[in-house]
């Protein structure tokens, strides 16, 4: 064990919990899900990357962790209609087909051959709205977000994760500066609370398969990615097993979807956590201990965050998303033959249009894929 593994590890858990957890009380507000039941929510989030992660890297020796799926808790946040009991079925139906991809390796390749461009332009349509939102907020409260937005300008510079913790900081300061919080409510310890699924077919589908979508295509795969580029084998049956009866557990506590970390993994996996590679699966106990103590103090954390403002919550939640959404627009677009489809992805998922209570992300990929399809029909026809 080496000091470098310690803190690379509980930098991970800081800017992994610190730079999203925003998006997750946005998901659960727009479910309706009342004060107990996000901080189950956020709880049972922590719990369940403290296990997962734990096992992964212990079981393996590989630096394996887990994380929420902040793309998954946007797609939630932007989905009306549905309240915390059909969510909750969403969330399990998620579980139920991340252990069959782990099952049936077809269904893994299926998803595989969903063009990455059409996949990213989904995600990019669906965080959309939180970066527009980010001027709604400015329009309302310019001295609060105008000085957050200046900020991580400059920070994301040198580094976007640490700007988005500054800029989380900073906005603690100025909210209590302009006299914007509420009371902060009775701080306490954690505790779960149960919450039965509802199994609403247009949930399932409009919610629930987009949600699966979103975490396998920018969540597990990347995250896959990060540990070949480590020089890792990918274990990726067990690690969507884990992952996906994690969330079948947590699910009716709140808790959306647990997959494989991407982006914070990479401060894990890399050699600045130890030169040795063999050793670098230490960190995955002490990033575990790190969400312990989160999990411990979430109800505490979920009660000061509903003391902010909303203008608050929609500016962090919008620039955390700013980084993600350049990136799925980006790769969305980068592929000439798949470029007009993924546009009309974008387009469709970004307008919010709902049809038989079917929400817009699943309707934006319907879109993508056929117009795909017809494209590839057209060139081979011309061949």
């Amino acid at each position: 064990m080496r000091a470098s593994v310690i803190i690379s590890a509980l930098v991970a858990v800081l800017v992994g919990f610190g730079g999203s957890v925003a998006i997750v009380l946005a998901a659960a507000k727009a479910v309706g899900a009342s004060a107990d039941q996000t901080s189950s929510w956020v709880a049972a989030l922590c719990v369940s990357l403290a296990v997962t992660t734990a096992i992964l890297s212990v079981r393996h020796r590989m630096p394996i962790v887990t994380a929420w799926s902040t793309p998954g808790a946007a797609l939630i946040a932007t989905y009306a209609g549905a309240t915390i009991e059909q969510a909750v079925g969403a969330f399990l139906f998620v579980a139920v087909l991340i252990l069959l991809t782990a099952a049936f390796r077809p269904l893994g390749t299926l998803i595989e051959r969903i063009p990455a461009g059409i996949a990213s332009a989904m995600l990019a349509g669906v965080l959309f709205g939180f970066v527009v939102a980010i001027f709604d907020q400015l329009q309302g409260a310019p001295a609060l977000v105008l000085p957050l937005v200046a900020v991580f300008a400059v920070l994301r510079l040198f580094s976007p994760a640490w700007a988005v913790l500054a800029v989380l900081a900073l906005g603690v300061v100025l909210a209590f500066a302009l006299g914007m919080t509420s009371p902060v409510g009775d701080l306490r310890l954690s505790t779960l609370v149960w919450v039965t699924p509802m199994f609403d077919p247009a949930t399932l589908i409009g919610l629930g398969l987009p949600l699966y979508l979103v975490t396998m295509a920018s969540q597990n795969l990347p995250g896959f990615a990060v540990l070949k580029a480590a020089e890792y084998p990918v274990p990726s049956r067990s690690i969507l097993t884990v992952t996906g009866l994690a969330s079948m557990v947590t699910a009716g506590a709140g808790a959306h979807t647990t997959n494989l970390a991407a982006i914070i993994a990479a401060m894990c996996t890399g050699t600045d956590a130890h030169p040795d590679k063999d050793k670098r699966w230490l960190g995955g106990p002490v990033y575990a201990s790190g969400y312990v103590v989160l999990a411990v103090f979430g109800a505490s954390l979920v009660t000061l965050f509903a003391s902010f403002p909303d203008a608050l919550i929609a500016a962090v939640a919008g620039i955390a998303l700013v980084g993600p959404f350049v990136n799925a627009l980006g790769t969305g677009m980068r592929a000439e033959k798949e470029r007009f489809a993924a546009a009309v992805t974008f387009v469709v998922t970004a307008s919010g249009i709902s049809a038989f209570g079917i929400g817009a992300a699943f309707w934006g990929l319907v879109a993508g894929l056929t117009v795909f399809g017809l494209d590839r029909l057209a060139s081979r026809m011309r061949e």
